[in-house]
């Protein structure tokens, strides 16, 4: 559709860029010619399709390149059996800054989780309500056995703090430090509910991450909706490249090496660019530049889905394993949220793992522990997918930053990056990062 937009409206967006495809020999690749090459972004994840957005938005030409098939790095959808499969679970925060200034929330048409979690502890599931947003559950939340009084007390504090003062200005420590020594939780809570709740975020569980880091997303759950395309969290970097303009985005097109004017394809082709920016993760950045891009450590995750005929809750909450014990560390029926995930008559349930244990043996001790939660059925449930995520999350351990949302630089080197390794974790961080970096590219160019 987008494509017949463009040609209905010519005006509404500038011409692209003279396509290095179609006209590669009028001048050396290691010469770039600054009327004719375009900024070429390696990558297709939110950072680089944020960033080819703030590009056109700057009437500066581009060429956004992909190996994927569709584009969206982390961020995309799969259909198996009819089945929605996100690469991993993922949610989209509402109240993220970036995302509401980028995406079309109407068009994406979200759906949103209970506002809390439901926690396995004890043999028994107990829930955890957000009470400002769910008053009619204090009670049950006061009383359901998971820390102290006092820690409800702390809780109220803690979320009036993050809401109103600058994260950015306070100290900075591990999560895990922050909780315990500056809030004064409980062990147990911390144990039953911080740790399972985080380790699902971070991706890893000794909340060594920043506590500075951990207050902005605490203000952002507090603030907004945890929820999902009804299409799947693809449909997010679908609608990023649906505003792009025709040809500017180019899919299933490797690339093997960069350099701050050119870029070298699988296929032997070299384009010249008027500058480079990698918009990869940072594994793939270090390799694309040889080493002078360096790569972060970073945490993993797997990810299980099931089809079930019948769903083991009703309702669109999260899952906290609240013991600690067993492979799970959440899950969720993803079709309570979004019944457009699931064909008629089915449910889907998504299990998360955190870290990346062996394969051998993981599903049958995932099944196991899901059978201890909810009985015989289990066994009639179908394993649609695994997805195993090595490089999930780029790790933010404290100190990891000095100032959030400070604009990337372009590198010693020459090369441009982009990525959420490079602000925040996060949908935010990565769409954040690619239009500062965009910002700072289209003034270093004048």
């Amino acid at each position: 559709m987008h494509r017949l937009r463009l040609l209905i409206l010519p005006s509404a967006v500038p011409a692209c860029f003279v396509d290095p495809f179609m006209n590669t020999s009028q001048h050396s690749p290691t010469s770039p010619d600054p009327k004719t090459d375009p900024v070429i972004i390696v990558g297709a994840g939110l950072a680089g399709l944020c960033c080819a957005r703030e590009l056109q938005r700057r009437n500066i030409p581009f060429l956004l390149l992909d190996a994927n098939a569709q584009a969206g790095g982390r961020v995309r959808t799969e259909v198996v059996d009819g089945f929605r499969l996100d690469l991993g679970f993922q949610v989209l925060q509402t109240a993220y800054p970036e995302a509401r200034q980028q995406l079309n929330y109407g068009a994406l048409n979200l759906r949103s989780f209970f506002p809390g979690a439901l926690i396995r502890t004890q043999g028994r599931f107990v829930q955890m309500a957000d009470p400002w947003r769910r008053p009619g559950r204090l009670l049950a939340t006061l009383f359901n056995g998971i820390g102290t009084f006092a820690d409800r007390l702390r809780l109220a504090r803690l979320r009036w703090t993050v809401s109103t003062q600058n994260e950015d200005l306070a100290a900075d420590s591990t999560t895990a430090d922050f909780l315990r020594q500056d809030c004064r939780f409980s062990a147990d809570l911390i144990q039953r509910f911080f740790r399972p709740w985080f380790a699902g975020v971070f991706l890893e569980p000794q909340l060594a991450t920043s506590s500075r880091y951990f207050r902005f997303l605490f203000r952002i759950f507090a603030t907004g909706d945890a929820s999902l395309p009804t299409a799947g969290m693809g449909a997010i970097s679908q609608q990023l490249a649906d505003s792009l303009p025709a040809g500017c985005l180019k899919l299933s097109t490797a690339v093997t090496a960069v350099s701050p004017h050119s870029v070298q394809l699988a296929d032997g082709q070299q384009l010249a660019a008027k500058a480079v920016v990698l918009a990869v993760d940072g594994p793939a950045a270090e390799r694309l530049s040889q080493g002078l891009v360096k790569s972060p450590a970073a945490c993993g995750t797997v990810c299980l889905y099931y089809a079930a005929d019948k769903p083991p809750l009703t309702e669109p909450i999260l899952v906290l394993n609240g013991d600690g014990q067993g492979p799970i560390n959440n899950l969720c029926v993803v079709s309570n949220v979004v019944p457009e995930y699931a064909p008629a008559g089915q449910s889907l349930i998504s299990v998360s793992v955190v870290g990346l244990p062996s394969e051998a043996g993981l599903e049958p001790a995932v099944r196991a522990q899901l059978t201890e939660w909810f009985g015989s059925a289990v066994a009639s449930w179908r394993h649609l997918r695994t997805h195993r995520i090595t490089w999930a999350l780029p790790a933010q351990p404290a100190g990891f930053r000095n100032t959030p949302d400070s604009p990337t630089p372009a590198s010693s080197h020459g090369l441009w990056t982009c990525g959420d390794y490079q602000q925040t974790a996060s949908i935010h961080g990565a769409m954040l990062s690619g239009r500062l970096t965009a910002t700072a590219l289209a003034e270093s160019i004048g």
